[in-house]
């Protein structure tokens, strides 16, 4: 008699089990179709944010096409002391020897008002002087916070009044300074109080939108003709925004700087030069002015780890920054921009190296990039007088 197999007893899923179920499958299914439309509508919209900036650029690009590029370059007599130049040699050099067409000069507050009520022009006048005999055009920086570290230039008495009672005095010098030279044919333009929000660099303590507005106001009540400039205080993003609006804006371009804080290396900003003309283009539709680059860096910044700054890097390390090469590429990368003015940022170092280090390949570099500029800026110019 054959043996009965045994009965397999399966265990009865609960009541609801399959609705149970069914109910997480749908629910999860939800969640995925809905992630990915996500995703799906993320990704559309990078695309459509990226090429409207790509489109703006071009069009600021083309729009500047026919207008030539005038070369500037920013001069502090102190900074070329750091050196150990004599500044009105350098300066001499820069306006006669390198061919810029513009030169952006500082009248620091402590060198121009060591001792209040008392003002000493000497060294702005003979920069001036320098300038007019030479037929270049000046862009004068004014106010507080003006190019080179600290940034923030008053002198020892000023930092010791209370409260707010420094601001009358830091109006009363850039008035003098306005009245000084508001009448030399070499001024161009003013800057007024340089990257004026940037917090995170500089040592400065005074950032009200107030006191920007009220200088701006005055310079513009003391010299209505010249041109007065803003400049953005940030070298990658952002666009400006509130009072006061300038007759024009500028920028700043850093592209290799040392990164002492997370990766302790050379850091090279990927930026494409047209993401600049995206900035330029889109200040100028939104703010109806335009922009210029008034910091082009053409000097190294190297580590802090060596004693003495620049002076004490070696050269081969200042080479990791800023050499001939870079310099020409940098140079490059601003006309790509399609700005049409650019100042030169750390002309006095390029002199420094040719003549006390011996090595005149970076002023060589930057005089013969400069020298082709102005000689295509012939060719356009002579175009647009025979139409």
């Amino acid at each position: 008699m054959a043996q009965k197999k045994p009965t397999t007893h399966r265990k009865t899923p609960p009541v609801g089990f399959w609705q149970q179920a069914w109910g997480r499958f749908t629910d999860w299914t939800v969640k995925h179709h809905f992630f990915k439309r996500l995703f799906i509508g993320f990704f559309a919209l990078l695309i459509l944010a990226v090429s409207s900036m790509y489109g703006i650029a071009q069009w600021y690009i083309h729009s500047n096409s026919n207008k030539p590029l005038v070369v500037g370059a920013t001069f502090v007599p102190d900074y070329a002391r750091y050196f150990g130049l004599d500044p009105k040699t350098t300066f001499s050099a820069i306006v006669n020897d390198l061919g810029v067409k513009n030169v952006r000069l500082v009248s620091y507050w402590d060198n121009i008002e060591p001792a209040q009520g008392s003002y000493n022009f000497d060294e702005l006048d003979w920069q001036f002087k320098m300038a007019e005999d030479a037929g270049i055009k000046v862009s004068l920086a004014l106010g507080l916070r003006q190019p080179r570290w600290p940034e923030c230039h008053e002198p020892t008495w000023a930092t010791k009044l209370l409260d707010k009672s420094w601001e009358q005095p830091l109006y009363d010098y850039m008035s003098a300074v306005v009245n000084r030279y508001k009448n030399s044919p070499a001024l161009d333009s003013y800057q007024l109080e340089n990257e004026f929000f940037l917090k995170a660099f500089g040592e400065c303590h005074d950032f009200s939108r107030d006191r920007l507005v009220h200088e701006f106001n005055m310079v513009k009540a003391l010299d209505p003709v010249h041109t007065l400039v803003v400049s953005m205080s940030n070298n990658a993003i952002g666009t400006p925004i509130g009072d006061p609006t300038p007759d024009e804006w500028s920028i700043s371009v850093y592209k290799r700087v040392w990164d002492k804080t997370i990766t302790k290396r050379y850091f090279e900003y990927p930026i494409p030069a047209w993401y600049y003309a995206f900035r330029a283009g889109f200040t100028k539709i939104t703010r109806g002015h335009d922009s210029f680059i008034h910091e082009l860096q053409t000097e190294p910044w190297t580590p802090d780890s060596f004693t003495g700054g620049i002076t004490g890097t070696p050269l081969a390390e200042q080479d990791k920054s800023m050499n001939a090469e870079i310099l020409t590429n940098r140079i490059q990368y601003a006309q790509a921009t399609g700005m049409k003015t650019v100042y030169l940022w750390g002309v006095e170092w390029w002199y420094w190296r040719m003549t006390v280090k011996n090595d005149p390949s970076i002023w060589i570099a930057g005089r013969s990039k400069i020298q082709e500029i102005n000689d295509h800026n012939q060719t356009i110019l002579s175009k647009l007088s025979k139409k």
